[in-house]
């Protein structure tokens, strides 16, 4: 089972994955060479380090503009980029966009794509116990998620709440820690007004920080900022959001290398109030109808 591949132009070290078992070859974006890992270039003269990601258990197609191979292996230095292709995940952020969606079900159309992303965010990467177990019928092994391993959720204020609200559903024995980022209006730089982190996060833990908009990519720089403060590093978070746009996805690659990101969609650009566009509007204010 193969995927397709998808890729946009930005300047900087990240990947893009559209995980899609619907064809067994390539997309015409991504010629190959090698079975695994694989190189190409890109065709556009602006590209620089621009990587493409495609799995089976997450196996991995690299084009690189500059380079034909490169020794390291790309889920060690590059951050990925993972868009699931899923009709839900579609269809939500459909919903999320319409202008004329009500509040409530703008919030629970949010719930239930933070749902599926983080349905596909956990995938091997949950710590798992194995055993045998008396079923009604036999002795059956078996294999359930260790619940000794520390597994951490952080929500951004406000929107990120909705977001994560179906998190205990998939992931029960989480801890949730709060943060409050908020953003100046004509600056864009962010403010921290709430700070639920720990001094320290078991060396250990798995991390999920939910922000719904990563648009210049300052909030989310600030949070992971806090986080790796903790002792966390890149390569033990990852983030969930609804839409990305390239400003904070640039950021994100430069500052934190191995990290993952699961979004619903990416779109071309922002605006200059730091908006992203098409987007979905203030998603905290259509969450909360205010």
């Amino acid at each position: 089972m193969a995927s397709s591949c998808s890729s946009f132009t930005v300047s900087g070290r990240f990947c893009c994955c559209s995980s899609s078992p619907a064809s067994s070859r390539p997309a015409p974006s991504c010629r190959l060479k090698h079975p695994h890992p694989l190189s190409s270039r890109i065709s556009s003269p602006s590209s620089s380090k621009i990587s493409i990601s495609s799995s089976r258990r997450r196996m991995y197609r690299t084009v690189n503009a500059h380079m034909a191979a490169e020794p390291k292996s790309i889920s060690e230095d590059r951050m990925l980029v993972f868009v699931p292709p899923h009709p839900l995940i579609k269809h939500w952020v459909s919903v999320l966009r319409n202008e004329q969606t009500p509040s409530p079900i703008f919030r629970n159309a949010m719930a239930e794509l933070g749902r599926l992303l983080l349905y596909e965010a956990s995938r091997d990467w949950l710590p798992t116990i194995t055993g045998e177990i008396q079923s009604p019928m036999g002795i059956a092994s078996v294999e359930f998620i260790d619940p000794r391993e520390p597994v951490v959720v952080v929500p951004i204020l406000r929107a990120g709440l909705a977001l994560v609200e179906h998190a205990s559903s998939i992931l029960p024995a989480i801890k949730t820690y709060h943060l409050g980022v908020s953003r100046d209006e004509e600056t864009l730089q962010p403010t921290v007004y709430l700070n639920k982190l720990p001094d320290n996060l078991p060396e250990n833990s798995r991390v999920f920080v939910v922000d719904p908009m990563l648009a210049t990519g300052g909030t989310i720089v600030a949070a992971l900022d806090l986080i790796r403060n903790c002792g966390i590093s890149s390569k033990q978070i990852k983030v969930i959001s609804a839409v990305a746009a390239p400003p904070a996805l640039q950021k994100l690659s430069e500052n934190f290398p191995g990290l993952h990101v699961y979004t619903g969609i990416i779109d071309p650009t922002v605006n200059k109030k730091g908006f992203i566009i098409p987007g979905l509007g203030d998603a905290g204010d259509r969450c909360f109808g205010t």
